[in-house]
């Protein structure tokens, strides 16, 4: 079968490799559609961050090269001994989260804080970027009949953006701004909304993300490039916002995320940097701010799944471009590497 595979950074490639075989306790699925991610990007531009380059994953028991693709869903074709709970023919989302199960972390139930956590698709693994992938069955979470298998591919990306809401100090009522309209960032102003935030602030330069993010129901997006927009949001929200998302991973917008929040503010860190950001501490202590990080997601899929039944996170909002696995790197990551106005590029898997 036909999969896309890292070997280094700007050396993805589409190559033949063998069709994966179900083994005991995982399901074997057909795979429709996978989402190109922004970890995926940065794994393109400027990796290896999370993938295991020289040593295998202590999980996966895998190194480059290595399949990828991680936002991604398909219909179950075969079962593995000792599955149950589902059956040939489920259509299932894949929760890709790596855990040893034994660590202080996983034993409180945070199990994207394991202390080996890694990605299938970025760790190892089977995974969606080919024409079938095979997963522990726990990675698998059976979609609603009313979801299309575009909607499928999209429940990994809005995990992110809800656990980063539901991890944050905002309350109902709250205000937020959203630094970064990329497709995490438009899918937490969706989460931020259906949280009950009273007022959300975007930042972005590109004018078709800050219209999107419009639509998605920001009450302001404002380009960095033409206003002050720490003053802006400061002076729109009263004194600053509650609760701020860095959603870009850059470093001067680090510091706008920090200044932009009122006193006992929060900046919230979900992008994956390929550097470091500078501090100055006094920013946060004489506001008595905090700083918080968040990775992935736990347990959130079924809800994210809900929250799409009723309207949110919609496909026909986001996708932007679908392509073949064959194009994934011309019109993938090439495009999203140099087209701003793209927001989510799915890459449909091989027949």
């Amino acid at each position: 079968m036909k999969a896309a595979l890292w070997y280094a950074a700007k050396d993805i490639r589409v190559e033949d490799i063998d069709e994966p075989q179900v083994k005991p306790g995982h399901v074997k699925l057909k795979v429709a559609w996978t989402g190109i991610c922004g970890s995926d990007l940065h794994e393109y531009l400027a990796g290896p961050i999370f993938i295991p380059a020289d040593e295998k994953h202590p999980l996966s028991g895998e190194k480059a090269p290595i399949t990828m693709g991680h936002e991604y869903c398909g219909e179950i074709t075969e079962l593995g001994d000792g599955v149950e709970g589902f059956e040939v023919g489920d259509r299932v989302a894949i929760e890709p989260i790596y855990h040893c199960g034994k660590c202080d972390a996983c034993r409180d139930g945070l199990y994207n804080l394991c202390q080996d956590m890694g990605f299938m698709g970025l760790s190892g693994g089977a995974a969606g970027f080919a024409g079938y992938s095979v997963v522990p069955a726990g990675m698998a979470h059976k979609m609603p009949d009313g979801l299309s298998m575009e909607q499928g591919a999209l429940v990994e990306p809005a995990a992110v953006a809800l656990h980063a809401v539901r991890v944050s100090a905002l309350k109902a009522g709250d205000t937020a701004a959203v630094f970064g309209a990329g497709p995490i960032g438009l899918l937490v102003v969706e989460a931020l909304r259906a949280a009950g935030a009273s007022k959300v602030y975007v930042v972005e330069p590109s004018p078709e993300r800050r219209e999107k993010a419009m639509e998605l129901g920001a009450t302001v997006a404002l380009d960095p490039g033409e206003v002050d927009v720490v003053a802006e949001i400061r002076d729109a929200s009263g004194g600053g916002v509650n609760v701020a998302f860095e959603v870009t991973g850059v470093s001067a917008v680090f510091k706008q995320c920090i200044d932009v929040t009122r006193y006992e503010g929060q900046a919230l860190i979900v992008s994956i940097w390929e550097g470091e950001a500078s501090l100055n501490p006094n920013d946060v202590v004489l506001s008595e701010r905090n700083i918080k990080g968040t990775i992935g997601y736990r347990n959130v899929y079924p809800a994210v799944m809900e929250l799409m039944t009723r309207g949110y996170f919609q496909a026909e909002n986001l996708v932007t471009k679908r392509i073949e696995l064959d194009d994934i790197v011309a019109e993938g990551f090439d495009v999203l590497s140099s087209e701003k106005s793209q927001v989510k590029i799915l890459v449909k898997a091989p027949a």
